[in-house]
């Protein structure tokens, strides 16, 4: 029977917190909740946050500022909400948060959302303003309950094509500019047996596309069933024989992690999509040591090198910082140079910012905001032609999209090449969550167009 009280989760951004949102909503639906996407008729809202870019906290009060209104206004309708602020800001800003915004009720790090049903009880009936942000010893993933039916990605879909599970959280690598340690903890892997639990039950349910996630999801080291730690390679053959699932892809790595397995895996294995996120952060040697990315910009040129041996049709997709403390002109023209000889399909390039508690947040040679500004803007410049030239050379192929929702006009349906570009195609509904052959026709600076050739 459908729970009479609603739940609204907004998230924030990494993939990791879209995994997350669904299980904090999941875990509130044994005790009579379903969630919504209408603000007003919520008796939780829930504010799932990311710290990583730059004024995320920010974004967060803002927020909070206008759901300031929906709780007055409920109150005067004679009905409770429960504002709550979770993920990596409340984990770093926990305290603070409750301080400067009252219309917050309760606030949950990252590593406690399955908590969350008994703290939003203990809310209600205590009528006080509960701080949970510890990490706590026992494995939240055991705690949550079943995986449901993969929310549709939009309306008019009735089932979701492509799931996310979290295979890895945390990192020990501690980059200068990073919060993650402070916020998600040290490296946790998965035992291999739940993750194939929660894999089998998305596939049952019309999932057809996983992506494994992680922090640092290369450095996956889970139990597997025989006792032994398993590599991230060993995990993607087991999901890779789950009946009825067709593709699978993983992010994010780190080139310290990118062993010989993982690279073998790509040639190997069939359903592992030929696409893959590999932040090099900057071009410069010293910048990299500033940064303790662990790896220099050799080893980044001779790992790139045995992927595309592995793998030649791969797409390479990578995150770049500029700006970061110290960072000279030299310096920058050499990520350029990197970016150059390299080439991506896809990029995400951000200004440098300080994140709070961070080494680098204290240097004294911060950059100012317009250098950075000018930097990022010709490193974009550069990263779109790159995008583009990959786009158009897809121009006249036959490639398989997996069909995930519809599109924006009537009779359009919109998937994912395995270069995970969206693909917008005239076709019926009843293709979505199949993988059809498609023949391309044009190409945007960030999507593609094409012909459905069979079905």
């Amino acid at each position: 029977m459908p729970g009479t009280k609603k739940v609204f989760v907004k998230t924030f951004g990494c993939q990791m917190n879209v995994y997350d949102s669904e299980r904090i909503a999941e875990s509130l639906i044994p005790y009579g909740f379903t969630e919504t996407e209408c603000l007003e008729e919520a008796e939780v809202i829930v504010l799932n946050t990311c710290h990583i870019r730059e004024k995320a906290a920010e974004k967060v009060y803002s927020e909070l500022g206008r759901l300031r209104q929906v709780k007055d206004d409920r109150r005067e309708q004679g009905k409770q909400t429960i504002v709550t602020v979770a993920g990596c800001v409340a984990q770093a800003e926990g305290a603070e948060i409750i301080a400067r915004s009252p219309v917050v009720d309760l606030v949950v790090g990252p590593q406690s959302y399955h908590r969350l049903p008994d703290l939003v009880f203990r809310a209600q009936s205590e009528s006080r303003r509960i701080v949970d942000t510890n990490f706590p010893e026992d494995d939240k993933f055991s705690r949550l309950p079943d995986r449901l039916v993969a929310k549709p990605a939009q309306p008019g879909a009735t089932r979701a094509a492509s799931a996310f599970l979290t295979v890895q959280e945390g990192c020990d690598k501690f980059c200068t500019f990073c919060v993650v340690p402070y916020t998600r903890g040290m490296e946790f892997s998965r035992p291999v047996s739940g993750l194939l639990d929660e894999a089998r039950s998305l596939i049952s349910r019309g999932v057809r596309e996983l992506t494994l996630l992680g922090q640092n999801v290369n450095a996956y080291h889970g139990e597997g069933p025989d006792g032994k730690d398993w590599t991230l390679a060993k995990l993607i053959s087991a999901v890779a024989k789950l009946e009825g699932l067709e593709r699978l892809r993983y992010t994010t790595s780190h080139p310290h992690d990118m062993n010989d397995d993982l690279i073998a895996a790509h040639r190997d294995e069939e359903k592992l999509m030929p696409y893959l996120h590999l932040p090099f952060q900057a071009g410069s040697d010293r910048i990299l040591a500033l940064m303790n990315r662990k790896h220099t910009v050799a080893q980044y040129r001779r790992l790139i090198e045995k992927i595309r041996t592995a793998r030649p049709d791969i797409a390479l997709s990578t995150d770049i910082i500029v700006g970061f403390p110290g960072e000279t002109d030299q310096e920058f023209e050499e990520t350029l140079t990197l970016v150059n000889e390299i080439g991506f399909a896809q990029a995400f390039s951000f200004k440098y910012s300080a994140r709070p508690g961070t080494p680098a947040a204290k240097s004294e040679e911060q950059l100012p905001e317009e250098v950075k500004t000018k930097r990022l803007h010709r490193l974009q410049e550069l990263l779109a032609s790159q995008t583009s030239r990959f786009n158009e050379g897809c121009v006249g192929q036959v490639i398989p999209v997996l069909f995930e929702r519809p599109g924006r006009h009537d009779g359009q349906i919109v998937g994912r090449s395995p270069y995970l570009q969206p693909v917008h195609a005239d076709g019926d509904a009843t293709l979505l969550g199949r993988v059809i052959p498609v023949e391309i026709s044009s190409a945007g600076p960030n999507s593609l167009l094409g012909v459905i050739r069979a079905a």
